[in-house]
């Protein structure tokens, strides 16, 4: 016989504004446990030190994580000049230092070659796998590895506000997987002055922003709420970056079934990911072909007032 599920059928997001301190799974298992509810997921760790956006889904919105955590991402953060870190911001031990400090001008014109398309190298305590362990675990047991530099996007990196002579604040938005502690680490080397960071705050996280942010201090009051869901976004709020396809209940019935069906309305190109909706409920994520829309993942949702 099958386990069970604890909890309730929830589903939609929540965009939870975290604190220092308190780590991505902690948010997680909080945001959970207000809503009694069975599945919860979040569309990209923050570390405990940073604050900021930290969108959770639950229920059929974990469907759509994978889809949010490719969005964009922007922070605002706080880099301190003349000291390297072992893990790139305040919470190491620091590992080296220097007496030298950047002007002005020095920065501004170190900036743009961390913009655009560049090869970065994660931070040696970060939750990428290596060899099927963690970073971070191999770091802690004293076998930090040396990661290779990946290539990654960024958009934008601006110095935002006048520099104190050890200290500067910067405002980054960049694709998937960008480490702002790498940028901290890296800047602070071009510059000959080392550097690692010690504010760090999320301000958007693909189409969620802190515009929308809950906080994380009222999920113990959210617990007891008779109407709790009302602070949850759609689970299409995952989808708001990708096109949509509209179809008629006849043809969303297809497409639940796994069919594919003519992508009326929509120019993409061959293997372009879309998503397709039926009176404002998700029906299905998957790809055009030859105009044709092909699901590949597909909602078990009814409806939803809240679209």
């Amino acid at each position: 016989m099958a386990r069970r599920k604890k909890g309730r059928p929830v589903d939609g997001w929540i965009v939870i504004d975290k604190p220092k301190g308190v780590g991505s799974t902690q948010v997680v298992s909080k945001v959970r446990w207000a809503f009694h509810a069975q599945k919860a997921g979040h569309s990209g760790t923050l570390d405990p030190m940073a604050t900021g956006a930290l969108a959770v889904a639950l229920g059929e919105a974990t469907k759509t994580v994978p889809y949010a955590v490719d969005g964009e991402k922007a922070y605002r953060f706080t880099v301190r000049w003349g000291a390297a870190t072992d893990t790139d911001d305040a919470d190491g031990e620091a590992i080296a230092s220097s007496d030298a400090r950047p002007t002005t001008e020095a920065i501004d014109q170190a900036l743009p070659a961390f913009v655009g398309e560049i090869l970065q190298r994660p931070p040696a305590y970060s939750a990428i796998k290596v060899d099927g362990q963690r970073a971070y675990d191999l770091a802690r047991d004293g076998e930090a590895p040396e990661l290779a530099p990946r290539p990654i996007w960024v958009e934008s990196l601006n110095r935002v506000g006048e520099p104190t002579a050890d200290a500067c604040e910067f405002e980054m938005v960049c694709g998937k997987g960008g480490y702002v502690r790498s940028v901290a680490r890296d800047l602070g080397e071009a510059l000959g002055c080392l550097g690692h960071v010690t504010a760090l705050r999320r301000l958007r996280t693909g189409p969620f922003d802190l515009a929308h942010a809950f906080p994380f201090e009222k999920l113990d009051a959210l617990r007891e709420e008779d109407a709790a869901e009302k602070h949850l976004l759609p689970v299409s709020a995952g989808l708001d970056d990708i096109p949509a396809l509209q179809l008629d209940p006849g043809r969303a019935a297809q497409v639940r079934q796994g069919r594919a069906v003519p992508a009326v309305g929509l120019t993409l190109t061959y293997g372009d990911l879309a998503w397709a909706s039926c009176d404002g409920a998700p029906v299905a994520v998957g790809v055009v072909k030859a105009g044709d829309f092909h699901p590949s993942r597909v909602f078990n949702i009814a409806g939803d007032a809240r679209v």
